[in-house]
């Protein structure tokens, strides 16, 4: 791995040692874990979203 000057490194700890990589690196390593998770056709905004609106129904319905 090659660091090169003025490179933003991200620092994280795993098990006893600390571990530094570049956000691109950590961003393509979540991706692959996070793939396949969802359903196909599922949009996890669309799923947020209905999560959210929901949520605001029960608090509207608590206090209104």
């Amino acid at each position: 791995m090659e660091i090169r000057p003025g490179e933003t490194l991200m620092a994280h700890v795993e098990e006893d040692r600390l571990v530094l990589e570049r956000r691109e690196q950590i961003l393509e390593r979540l991706r692959g874990e996070l793939r396949g998770t969802a359903p196909a056709g599922t949009s996890m905004v669309d799923e947020l979203i209905a999560e959210r609106r929901a949520e605001a129904r029960r608090e509207a319905a608590e206090h209104g």
